[in-house]
């Protein structure tokens, strides 16, 4: 199966949130692929995170780092700039950014847990952060093929919330994907052969699952490098004809 629907040749891939957790992992499986030209891997600290130093050395110029902190909007300019220098065209970028109790956020359980810094914090990296990614790389994704996809959550669901709590991360995550549905409109008058999908990777063992890993019923919580699999499998498996939808990490539709 090729990277993503309609790719003919080795694919440019950039990866947003890459030193460590899914992003780490997903980084990794793209460069054992064949069809992974050269990869873009961005963090606050990409060029100093040992894991991604590490692969550098190992895969030489086929791997480029690049420090960007998502949550600055001029940062992001910077990177598309720099990127496009080399790059002129994209076939798949991929943002893994997403906080729950990092960074001021917070996993609140009930409303008199709720405070304005912790859903600020929420909405800035879970939502806001993504999809300004997106509106700075969209010069580099207006050929074909091009894939955009964000990390969302099943939790971001509303017909599907029937626990409640976690109200910032629950609404950050639904925003997240009205953005990503409402973009997904644009860029297929811009492109029609662009896909842009919002994909749930299951609840995987990393920092951000950490807490509450105890909640997790057998056999539903993945190794990273599963993760990183399934998301690639769904990649390479929905294309503009998908555009807009939100995916869990077998390619079932989750509703909105």
């Amino acid at each position: 199966m090729s990277l993503i629907p309609g790719l003919t040749g080795k694919a440019s891939v950039l990866v947003c949130g890459a030193s460590r957790g899914i992003g780490l992992t997903l980084c990794e499986a793209l460069l054992a692929r064949d069809d992974v030209g050269r990869l873009w891997a961005v963090a606050r600290h990409a060029r100093t995170a040992p894991a991604l130093v590490a692969l550098a050395s190992e895969h030489g110029e086929r791997l480029a780092l690049i420090d960007c902190n998502a949550l600055d909007e001029a940062a992001l300019a910077r990177l598309a700039t720099e990127t496009g220098t080399t790059c002129p065209h994209l076939h798949l970028v991929v943002s893994t950014l997403g906080i729950l109790h990092q960074d001021g956020a917070k996993a609140e359980k009930s409303l008199a847990q709720l405070e304005l810094s912790g859903l600020q914090a929420s909405f800035a990296t879970n939502a806001f952060a993504p999809i300004l990614l997106l509106k700075h790389l969209l010069p580099l994704l207006r050929k074909q093929p091009a894939t955009f996809v964000a990390l969302s959550a099943r939790v971001g669901s509303i017909s599907d919330n029937r626990l409640g709590g976690w109200y910032s991360y629950r609404a950050s995550k639904a925003a997240l994907n009205q953005l990503l549905h409402t973009a997904s409109i644009e860029l297929k008058r811009l492109n029609p052969a662009a896909t842009v999908l919002a994909l749930h990777p299951g609840t995987t063992d990393t920092e951000l699952s950490k807490p509450f890993q105890a909640n997790v019923p057998e056999g539903k919580l993945f190794e990273p490098a599963f993760a990183a699999q399934c998301v690639i499998e769904q990649v390479g498996r929905f294309g503009p004809a998908d555009s807009g939808s939100f995916r869990g990490w077998d390619g079932e539709r989750i509703a909105w």
